[in-house]
């Protein structure tokens, strides 16, 4: 018999499980609390429940917490990237940064990634698997517990391709945003996206106030080709046609997020083109300066390069931020921490 994923389970589902056991539909209201509230470690916590009831539970569900295998704090800023592990003996990595305006966290969606991106740390093993919504909760739970302090921004930008992992996600978005959980306004949450373009119009249709961004990293086809898999199978305009629907279906402003690669990218042709393709678009683009790994030789552009590149697309009229840097002094890079534990573990 399948055990029920408690943590995975809407508040909606949550109680007809509950009630289909012949137990008041207040006791989902109280175990609900108890995990996604006050983000409890086992069962056994739930101390308003009766132990005959906690006894049920423990044989028919499962109960995700995830065990904190390593955290790395910079020096530099104070942000902490997290490896944590799952049940299965996967890992994967999450990281808080804090803002004026807030603890931020960036989660991952899937155990690695099978996407592809050359500058990537999280997919040089491929995928391993999808996560639950369960296992992306607690990646927040996990750091929100840790640090003592409440997370008011959340970032599906870590490991993994979000969209590949749709359905799961969706759920995750309902949890988040549930008022009887952690109530994060789904302003408040960015999902992150390679560019799979029904996947796109599909959460379009969805009408969610949620921020999307597009891993952009190239202004024209035969450039994306070389540096992101993907672009194989979507051309950059069809990529390009689904963020206007999002826009035109949301009223979102869309973000692209645009890593600098030293000779690669960062052309004044480029910033000419990527100004022609986002001209007159409701949007905003992120410049990163790429986060070198071993595994590739690529290189960050000078920092001269990056603000020449920056002012280039003001000037064409486009909102653009070149992102601060956080954690370069730890594995700050998607996938890094990761990929070390793993190589380590061979």
């Amino acid at each position: 018999m399948e055990r029920f994923d408690l943590k995975s389970a809407t508040y909606e589902e949550l109680t007809e499980y509950i009630t289909s056991l012949g137990e008041k539909p207040f006791r989902a209201k109280q175990i609900y609390e108890w995990m996604h509230v006050k983000h409890v470690t086992s069962i056994d916590e739930m101390t308003n429940l009766s132990k005959d009831l906690r006894e049920r539970l423990k044989e028919q569900c499962t109960f995700t917490v995830l065990k904190q295998i390593d955290v790395q704090i910079s020096k530099q800023d104070g942000t902490r990237k997290y490896l944590f592990g799952l049940a299965d003996g996967n890992v994967i990595e999450s990281v808080l940064m804090r803002y004026k305006h807030g603890n931020s966290v960036c989660i991952s969606s899937q155990a690695g990634c099978r996407m592809g991106c050359r500058f990537c740390a999280s997919t040089l093993d491929g995928l391993a698997r999808n996560l639950t919504p369960a296992e992306m909760l607690e990646q927040i739970y996990r750091i929100g517990c840790d640090i003592g302090e409440r997370i008011s921004n959340v970032v599906v930008m870590g490991s993994g391709e979000p969209l590949d992992n749709y359905d799961n996600l969706l759920v995750f978005i309902q949890m988040l945003t549930d008022a009887h959980g952690l109530n994060i306004s789904q302003r408040n949450l960015t999902v992150s996206t390679c560019g799979l373009v029904p996947r796109i119009r599909e959460l379009a249709d969805l009408k969610l106030q949620i921020t999307l961004a597009l891993s952009l990293h190239a202004s024209t086809q035969e450039k994306r080709r070389e540096l992101m898999p993907i672009a194989n199978k979507y051309d950059l305009s069809e990529v390009m046609e689904a963020c206007d629907y999002y826009f035109a279906q949301t009223g979102r402003r869309m973000t692209f997020e645009y890593s600098l690669v030293g000779g690669v990218n960062d052309t004044d042709a480029d910033a000419a083109e990527l100004c022609g393709m986002l001209r007159g678009k409701n949007c905003h683009i992120n410049l990163i300066p790429v986060n070198p790994i071993k595994e590739r030789n690529y290189v960050q552009s000078d920092r001269s390069v990056v603000e020449a590149f920056k002012q280039k697309l003001e000037r064409g009229g486009i909102n653009v931020t070149v992102r601060r840097e956080m954690g370069r002094d730890i594995d700050g890079a998607c996938g890094q921490l990761r990929k070390r534990h793993m190589d380590l573990a061979k």
